[in-house]
């Protein structure tokens, strides 16, 4: 008795064969693409970090590396007068500029999103098409309105006419769109009122949302020139982008100058450390760009 073994079929031959490698050959290129691209991003940072901690008799870079690194330059700008009171101004600026549109944004864009009334959309619609607006149209109205009221060279006329941002309640509102409309309605018949809905579901929820659109109204005020150059005249009330300006018709050398410039940017990094995590999560979640 002979016994014959089958022969395996395509099908078989397929599922048995062992699976190619992937090659990997095609990312390198993109690797090296993007590392150059980091390095032409980080260069100008850099140089201006050598510049600030060089000798204010030293050539500047790249026409000679100086001999020796110092901070006189930092200390001489923190000494300087007004350097203070400007850095406070700005900070003030953008920290209650972010307080405020967090909390202003927020809500509307929960109303936006999850409650129904009439000309809802007509009115978002209407909102939103003042993003194609550029400010310098309306800074002289926003100027001539700010001034009559008496808010030149205040905070609050510093503060209030840049807290309308459609570009803030766009991104709540289509961040608290995809949230589960079966949270809320659970929460109300739980006999929650809309304030606690707001702060007990909508807030913990749109924490992502909420650090990324800080990181951004941070960045947005405390590089702000245009306004406050407009509504801020005076030396008191002058904040640290508008300041650092002026020091360009004095007698100052070129390293103190990167060393007021480096100064300015630490918070921006500090805020951006700070929130890192939160921001990462927020593009993971909704894909932001």
């Amino acid at each position: 008795m002979t016994i014959t073994a089958s022969r395996p079929t395509a099908t078989e031959k397929k599922k048995t064969a062992a699976p190619a490698p992937r090659r990997t050959f095609g990312k390198w290129p993109l690797t090296v693409l993007l590392g150059l691209v980091s390095i032409l991003t980080v260069s100008p940072f850099l140089v201006m970090l050598v510049v600030a901690l060089s000798p204010a008799s030293s050539p500047t870079v790249p026409a000679q590396w100086p001999s020796e690194l110092t901070f006189d330059n930092l200390v001489r700008t923190l000494s300087a007068s007004g350097f203070l009171g400007w850095t406070m101004n700005s900070l003030i600026y953008a920290l209650v500029s972010v307080v405020i549109i967090l909390i202003t944004a927020s809500m509307a864009g929960y109303a936006f999103a999850k409650k129904r009334f009439p000309g809802r959309d007509a009115l978002l619609w209407a909102f939103l098409a003042t993003m194609m607006v550029p400010f310098q149209a309306t800074l002289i109205p926003t100027f001539v309105l700010v001034s009559d009221l008496g808010g030149i060279d205040t905070y609050w006329g510093l503060i209030v006419p840049t807290l309308a941002s459609s570009q803030a309640v766009f991104l709540m509102r289509q961040f608290i769109k995809d949230l589960p409309d079966e949270l809320f309605d659970a929460a109300r018949v739980d006999g929650a009122s809309e304030w606690l809905v707001y702060w007990r579901i909508v807030v913990p929820l749109t924490k992502p949302i909420l650090a990324t659109l800080g990181v951004f109204v941070f960045l947005w005020h405390w590089n702000d020139f245009l306004w406050p150059l407009v509504a801020a005249q005076g030396d008191a009330m002058r904040t640290l982008t508008v300041g650092l300006t002026t020091l360009r018709g004095e007698e100052v050398p070129l390293a103190v100058l990167m060393a007021s410039a480096t100064i300015s940017v630490l918070p921006c990094l500090l805020v951006f450390a700070l929130l890192q995590r939160y921001l990462v999560n927020s593009i993971a979640m909704t894909g932001l760009k």
